[in-house]
């Protein structure tokens, strides 16, 4: 009698274990796309739905934006900012961008930082400055530029980084577009250059530390607002500030700043204007200071943040830092980052 009521016990445990298992399954099954966790803690759907593990989906040290790639070795590319050459291609897809005048109260140039993102297309790419050098070092990044000045390309055929120069267009890394007036019909994209990096034997794993953001993109800020940075001409600069979206938009010379690539006008996150010493040099060129410290206000979710900006002079791949009054690291919104590194005495205005 006892081995019977063993038996029936043993029968009903397995029943009951059947069952339950059965009821997952169909739980599960109807619960839709798996999750993916990003390490901010927050569910992703993975709309394969067909891995069955967990993705942890990391942040890119510059936007400080979930992607894939962010533990890819910045791009920092030389860009142009001439009225022929616009709309440039690719500019939204940056992750920060450093824009600075590259001739006396004239013509600026601005270098686009690229970890995430990756147009199709990007250009025009012009040529490069040595003030950039030490800005793309300091990134632990790849400098990319169609040749430049003679001081930038001193140092860089002397080897002082890593670089990808369209003059000598290894492994057909550029290319000239069709209708396009020259010199800017000089274009690349991301795929050519990081394919060009690699066969060139370059290491393509960042070692930049990172910028710190905030946890979330978000503001308490309720009007609009204009920055205006105050560069000469067509090449005049202003951010308007939106509530709604927490984002500067970018004008240019009068006109929305838009990607080509896109049709839609640039939208940064942060907006850095740096204040240094900005002199002429040899009647075509300037010679701006990087290094050392100077001057900074960050303007982030709709205010302004007084403070300071400081670079290792000793120490070309040292990180450009920010900090405000009490010299704490300013921490940026999630998203692109715009430096406007602009003279001591220029005009700027936040009203």
């Amino acid at each position: 009698m006892r081995k019977i009521k063993v038996r029936k016990s043993l029968l009903f445990a397995l029943l009951l274990f059947l069952a339950v298992g059965l009821g997952l399954y169909l739980i599960l099954r109807h619960q839709g796309p798996a999750l993916e966790i990003n390490n901010g803690g927050t569910l992703a759907p993975n709309p394969s739905g067909k891995n069955s593990e967990i993705s942890v989906l990391s942040k890119s040290p510059v936007s400080g934006l979930n992607c894939a790639d962010n533990a890819r070795r910045p791009l920092a590319v030389m860009l142009s900012n001439d009225a022929a050459a616009r709309p440039l291609s690719g500019l939204s897809q940056a992750d920060l961008v450093i824009e600075m005048p590259v001739v006396v109260n004239s013509i600026t140039r601005p270098m686009a930082v690229y970890v995430c993102g990756n147009p199709a297309e990007l250009g025009s790419v012009r040529s490069a400055r040595d003030d950039y050098i030490t800005l793309a070092q300091g990134l632990d990044a790849i400098y990319v530029h169609w040749g430049g000045s003679h001081f930038a390309l001193d140092q860089l055929n002397a080897g002082v980084m890593n670089n990808i120069d369209a003059l000598k267009n290894p492994f057909d890394a550029f290319y000239r577009k069709a209708g396009v007036v020259s010199p800017y019909n000089g274009f690349s994209s991301i795929s050519r250059l990081f394919n060009t990096a690699q066969k060139l034997g370059y290491r393509l794993e960042s070692k930049f530390s990172g910028y710190p953001h905030l946890a979330q993109d978000f503001s308490q800020a309720k009007q609009t607002k204009t920055l205006n940075v105050g560069y000469s001409g067509e090449f005049d600069v202003k951010y308007n500030y939106d509530p709604a979206s927490n984002s500067y938009l970018r004008w240019r010379g009068g006109k929305k700043e838009i990607d080509k690539n896109t049709g839609e006008q640039i939208a940064a996150k942060n907006i850095v204007i740096m204040r240094t010493d900005i002199k002429p040099l040899e009647g075509q060129y300037n010679d701006v200071r990087v290094t050392g410290e100077g001057q900074a206000a960050v303007y982030r979710a709709g205010e302004e943040i007084g403070g300071t900006w400081k670079k290792d002079a000793s120490d070309p791949a040292s990180k450009l830092y920010f900090y405000d009054l009490e010299r704490r690291e300013i921490k940026f919104t999630p998203g692109q980052i715009w430096v406007e590194v602009v003279d001591i005495n220029q005009n700027v205005s936040w009203q």
